[in-house]
């Protein structure tokens, strides 16, 4: 199968994941987690039943939404020093090549900011997925940086560029023109100051 194609059927399935997810997030926001069943979710997304599992096990999982995979190319570029040769700033490119996958929608992200505040079981699955997701960078770094790098240290580069980020996102949520990969340099650097 060629590039092209394997390309344009991830797309595919993005596509559909990101329906499913922002369909589920609907759902909840109108009836609440425990509101809707996944047969109402896999109607609303005009999906089987069947194709709704092979996404998601779960209700829960499908309006948490998945997570976007980081391309290859800059997971490479990453592991061997750059694109930057800092740290910080190589980390800041893997967040922004996230972004990359899919132009940020400012409406599904106040509808799912809407979701997490109204749901105590889903604000606590979306720390624990937070929670892995720092750990798998961690586990980048410490790949990148060699076993002697200090695993609390590559853990604090990742939360402080996660508040970073979302910082980002909340100013882009609340009107700011500006693209997210700008912002989050703008808070970037604001933080550099801060701690200089």
């Amino acid at each position: 199968m060629s590039e092209s194609a394997i390309g344009l059927r991830e797309q595919k399935r993005w596509e559909t994941s990101h329906r499913i997810a922002l369909c589920a997030q609907r759902l909840a926001d109108a009836h609440g987690l425990d509101g809707f069943t996944m047969d109402d979710l896999a109607d609303a997304a005009e999906v089987s039943r069947r194709t709704l599992f092979n996404y998601f096990p779960s209700k829960l999982d499908a309006v948490l939404g998945t997570i976007p995979e980081i391309p290859p190319a800059a997971l490479a570029t990453f592991h061997t020093g750059g694109p930057h040769g800092s740290l910080v700033e190589d980390l800041g490119a893997l967040a922004k090549a996230l972004l990359s996958v899919k132009e940020p929608d400012r409406e599904a992200m106040v509808l799912s900011r809407r979701v997490l505040a109204g749901s105590s079981r889903v604000l606590a699955a979306a720390h624990q997925r937070f929670e892995q997701i720092t750990e798998d960078f961690v586990a980048l770094i410490l790949d990148r940086e060699g076993p002697d790098f200090d695993v609390e240290r590559a853990r604090l580069a990742v939360r402080i560029l996660g508040s970073l980020f979302d910082s980002a996102l909340l100013t882009f949520i609340e009107g700011d023109e500006r693209p997210i990969d700008v912002l989050f340099d703008h808070y970037l650097n604001e933080a550099r100051s801060l701690f200089a």
